[in-house]
């Protein structure tokens, strides 16, 4: 890679440490469809309330590098915007709370029914919402202590009005965010999402679409979270990786992506799952490399 595009990529990684200071919204990029203009200005609005206008304006950095690019069309970059915002709105204890007092705040003048809501997380899933400088050490610790994977019950209820500022509180931690471990592993993944996109349209742009929907396997938390994340990468590095790379000749990695896709199921071990991308693998004539990978 040039310095250049090492710089380039340095810039979009940590582009939501730069300007915070600045509250002014960021602008649509200029030349975006008409069609995807909605969809950017409320992922902008969600973005803003989520974590802020720095983390707004690295949302359309990195939207910005898909408009006008050869192969995407408004419904590809529709897609690209929405799935973006949902990944970049990722589901943790802050933002739980944050929705719920939303909801509370807006219903509460009327016949407003509030529900406690029980969450359950693993202990360095919480953990994880802390900045990093703590949270490696109490990882680690919890570890050591095997208590990691402790599941552990939060209630989030505008029911009184000590729950209403417990919520107000935990809304608030929405300031450490952007220094914890769970936010860094987020940015990095959009950041190979987007990359693997990316590959797809100079390697095989027939993919792209099946590409930018891979997105939707990754939602909530928990071991749902873990699970969606952990095929992802399965799916990733056992067959997109190595066709962009060349050292598999997968000629169709979009049919690929979409069979490895509906052989996942709900199991850590990845059995199915595995089976399948063995299978896929097994069709290539070994010794090949991909004609799409130039």
């Amino acid at each position: 890679m040039s310095d250049r595009g090492i710089l380039s990529s340095l810039r979009y990684l940590f582009a939501d440490f730069i300007g915070e200071e600045d509250d002014s919204p960021p602008f649509l990029p200029e030349g975006l469809p008409e069609a995807v203009t909605p969809v950017a200005s409320d992922a902008i609005h969600l973005l803003i309330e989520y974590q802020g206008t720095a983390y707004a304006k690295l949302y359309i950095d990195r939207l910005r590098r898909f408009v006008g690019k050869q192969g995407v069309d408004d419904a590809m970059l529709a897609e690209i915007a929405r799935l973006m915002a949902m990944r970049m709105s990722y589901e943790d204890p802050i933002r739980i709370a944050q929705l719920k007092l939303a909801e509370f705040n807006e219903l509460s003048g009327g016949n407003y029914n509030p529900v406690v809501d029980i969450r359950k997380f693993r202990v360095d899933e919480l953990v994880s919402a802390l900045p990093a400088i703590i949270a490696e050490y109490l990882i680690d610790a919890l570890d050591w202590a095997g208590w990691a994977h402790k599941q552990v019950s939060i209630r989030f209820s505008a029911a009184s009005r000590v729950g209403v500022r417990r919520l107000k509180i935990e809304a608030g931690l929405k300031r450490w965010r952007r220094y914890s471990v769970r936010y860094a592993k987020e940015r990095l993944w959009v950041e190979r999402w987007l990359h693997m996109i990316d590959r797809s349209l100079t390697k095989q742009p027939a993919a792209a679409t099946e590409i930018v929907q891979t997105a939707t396997m990754i939602q909530g938390y928990g071991d749902v979270y873990r699970q969606g994340l952990a095929d992802w990468n399965a799916i990733i590095d056992g067959l997109a990786k190595p066709t962009f790379d060349g050292a598999l000749a997968l000629s169709d990695i979009g049919g690929a992506v979409k069979e490895a896709r509906s052989a996942a199921q709900p199991d850590p071990r990845q059995a199915a799952l595995k089976r399948k991308i063995a299978e896929i693998r097994s069709l290539v004539p070994a010794g090949g490399s991909s004609a799409a990978a130039g």
